[in-house]
């Protein structure tokens, strides 16, 4: 019996496994992958303080470095449900059930999909959702992002080392990642742009992405585009489904939360990019875990004999 499982080793989830740990409770931190979330996915990190700029594998690992320290198991596994017995709460993985006082749900969101033709078929075949991870692999071609976020934009200007030009297409006029990214994707030579623009299908020779059909929102012309990959960035999805039964999220998945991190289920609190909430930040998740890993403390020393 643990007194807290935090499930998901992002910065919100190995913050809260600091801080919790470091009051001298028996915690496990569980994630299906190696720790550090979506970091692990980003080359630069240049808004968190105390760094100039770092790149998210380093930042992640020292994150986890001082959690080994203060005797946080870290264990992995593939979350299916959780379960509700009284005051025990039940994490039931592919392979054994962990029981705990309290639950720190961590498990951040997932990229969105478009949703169009072709996209299912060429994922990992020139679909991809990770430029740090695939961008080397389009060395010398034309690339397509999706997107007029902060992620779209910054990893358009990653793939610029590596590809011949990359274009970004845009449902707006404008984009609506920070002006200080905005202007150096407008500076960059090899960046192109398509505005009021969705991508209508993905084609390919079934090997690779060769194509894509961009329809203009506005005129409803449909343009055909010799691309070689195709990098989505159109938004997140929650990663709720192991805790959709227990009526602690809003009608799109995302976690409801009060500013202690608590949810509608004694015990139980959310942290990170899983929560309803405006800015998903590695500060903010950063924020969000030591928050929890203090109420955690304060709930097992009140309800727990």
């Amino acid at each position: 019996m643990y007194d807290t499982i935090i499930i998901g080793a992002g910065p919100a989830g190995m913050t809260a496994a600091l801080y919790a740990a470091r009051s001298n409770l028996k915690v496990a931190l569980l994630d299906r992958g190696i720790y550090g979330g979506q970091m692990n996915n980003t080359a630069e990190i240049e808004n968190y303080p105390g760094y100039d700029h770092i790149s998210g594998p380093e930042l992640a690992e020292k994150m986890f470095l001082p959690l080994e320290k203060f005797g946080v198991e870290y264990l992995y596994g593939q979350v299916i449900r959780v379960e509700l017995d009284g005051a025990v709460k039940r994490v039931v993985t592919e392979d054994e059930t962990l029981e705990a006082h309290t639950l720190v749900l961590a498990m951040g969101a997932q990229h969105r999909s478009l949703g169009v033709p072709g996209e299912d078929i060429y994922n990992s075949r020139g679909v991809s959702y990770c430029a740090v991870c695939d961008g080397a692999f389009f060395r010398g071609q034309d690339l397509l992002v999706v997107g007029g976020g902060d992620s779209a934009v910054e990893e358009a200007l990653y793939l610029t080392q590596f590809a011949n030009t990359v274009t970004i297409v845009h449902r707006r006029d404008e984009l609506r990642a920070q002006k200080i990214i905005q202007e150096r994707a407008f500076a960059n030579e090899k960046i192109q742009f398509i505005w009021d623009s969705v991508v209508e299908e993905i084609k390919g020779d079934d090997t690779k992405v060769q194509e894509v059909l961009v329809r203009n929102l506005k005129t409803d012309e449909v343009t055909s585009h010799a691309f070689g990959g195709v990098f989505i960035y159109v938004g997140l999805d929650p990663m709720t489904d192991a805790v959709a039964d227990l009526g602690i999220c809003d009608d799109q998945g995302w976690i409801v939360t009060d500013e202690q991190m608590a949810t509608s289920q004694a015990g139980i609190f959310a942290i990170g990019d899983i929560r309803q909430k405006q800015l998903r930040q590695i500060t903010t998740a950063v924020g969000d875990g030591a928050v929890a890993g203090q109420q955690v403390y304060h709930y097992v020393t009140e309800h727990v004999s």
